[in-house]
């Protein structure tokens, strides 16, 4: 993919990976007409190459995809430096399905049959969202958020308990990072939803408890008891910062001799 032309959309470069060859250049039109920068794929390996070489702010993305599954390249793209929206695309009417699509990374769907006006309306919706999922480390914001023993790396996009190095997917930093950035405050499932997936996901509350189990299952000791993020009866969720582990004792520094030795 060469250099992507900008235009006046927010400068905004969007990658449309879709098999059918009807569908891919009317959506590229319509986002041209748009005056956004498209680059088309009619595979998954040739878009997420196509991803790699040039990052994209947005991609549209059938989950349909011969070959590799469309949750999978789903899955890779969302792991990408910087990382760009991802908007899915699917025939798939089943409830389950999207929620597997929000829950492989992606921001928001459009299920087929679809109109193009409704398309650009996503479109344009994800790209006004708060950039709270894709945010980058500017020269003036802090690489890390220390919450307790807790350390979340925003550049790496994982996080630290104590020495034990904790690897996440997208939306489990993104939902650990809301919470570490307002310790001890309670938030609820639809607060979450709202902060961390955006706008547009009401009735979706469950895959917030989802990835709030998937959560405690990688950070609290016994997740069945959770101490960090916990439940709050009519409330809601908080995290509770954990506390900095004592120093083990054959680390600590020797005290004074004793005052009956010889």
């Amino acid at each position: 993919m060469g250099e992507m032309p900008t235009g006046p959309s927010g400068f905004a470069r969007i990658l449309v990976i879709e098999d059918d060859p009807d569908i891919r250049d009317v959506i590229r039109m319509h986002l041209e007409k748009e005056q956004f920068a498209v680059a088309t794929a009619e595979s998954g390996l040739q878009g997420l190459a196509l991803a790699q070489g040039q990052p994209c702010t947005l991609v549209i993305l059938d989950l349909g995809l011969p070959g590799v599954d469309g949750l999978e390249i789903c899955r890779q793209l969302s792991a990408l430096t910087p990382r760009p929206l991802i908007l899915i695309l699917t025939a798939r009417s089943a409830e389950i399905d999207r929620v597997r699509g929000l829950d492989s990374g992606a921001d928001d769907y459009v299920v087929k049959p679809f109109s193009m006006l409704e398309l650009v309306a996503r479109v344009r919706a994800l790209l006004r969202r708060p950039p709270l999922a894709v945010e980058q480390c500017g020269d003036g914001a802090a690489r890390t958020v220390a919450v307790g023993s807790l350390l979340i790396d925003r550049w790496e996009r994982c996080a630290k308990l104590g020495a034990r190095r904790i690897e996440l997917t997208t939306k489990e930093f993104d939902l650990l990072l809301w919470f570490g950035r307002h310790p001890q405050r309670v938030f609820s499932r639809a607060e979450l939803l709202d902060a961390v997936w955006g706008t547009g996901y009401e009735g979706y509350e469950h895959t917030v408890n989802s990835h709030l189990n998937r959560l405690r299952a990688k950070i609290e000791h016994d997740p069945t008891h959770p101490a960090m993020l916990v439940t709050v009866r009519g409330g809601g969720y908080k995290l509770v910062p954990p506390a900095l582990e004592p120093m083990s004792a054959s680390l600590m520094p020797p005290g004074p001799p004793s005052a009956d030795g010889p």
